[in-house]
């Protein structure tokens, strides 16, 4: 009766475990972003951070992200922390909004050592697939409290003319 009770549970713990990851999968595989580092990304050398897993040539973030659609407008807040709005720049290609920055290191006036360091830093590039066409020359950005959010009107679909059909 254990064996089968632990079995049972086991099972139950793996599908949740898989569920999870599957959802994680669906809704982080976009917002998943590579930071570059540069020239003027001012990173410490490996000899100056203690985390194992600090490599100052790769890195990741999240770049969390929301599309919002109203009857007139495409509304994308991207979050995009530790930035200053003029590291950021906004294009519109074809059917995307591409999103293109550098987050830069920002050293401690102190001497110390870095023990841990999550945060990304370096260039990136972030693509936004848009449902539908914009008008380009009319988009807003706006920076705020590490949010970045573009309202993009919508373009005005083409009407169908009137046509006179003679029947035969």
């Amino acid at each position: 009766m254990k064996f089968e009770n632990l079995k049972e549970n086991v099972g139950s713990l793996w599908d949740n475990v898989a569920e999870g990851w599957r959802h994680l999968w669906q809704s982080a595989a976009g917002a998943l972003t590579r930071f570059k580092p540069g020239e003027q990304t001012n990173l410490p050398a490996a000899t100056e951070v203690d985390d194992d897993f600090y490599l100052p040539s790769r890195g990741w973030s999240m770049l969390g992200g929301d599309l919002f659609e109203d009857a007139g407008r495409l509304v994308v807040r991207l979050e995009v922390p530790g930035m200053d709005k003029d590291d950021i720049d906004i294009e519109i290609r074809d059917d995307a909004l591409v999103i293109t920055g550098e987050k830069r290191f920002e050293r401690e006036s102190t001497e110390g050592r870095w023990r841990v360091m999550q945060c990304a830093y370096g260039s990136f590039r972030r693509v936004i697939p848009l449902p539908m066409a914009v008008r380009a020359d009319a988009a807003k950005a706006a920076y705020k409290n590490g949010v970045l959010r573009v309202e993009l009107p919508k373009a005005e679909a083409e009407k169908p003319k009137g046509v006179t059909i003679k029947v035969e």
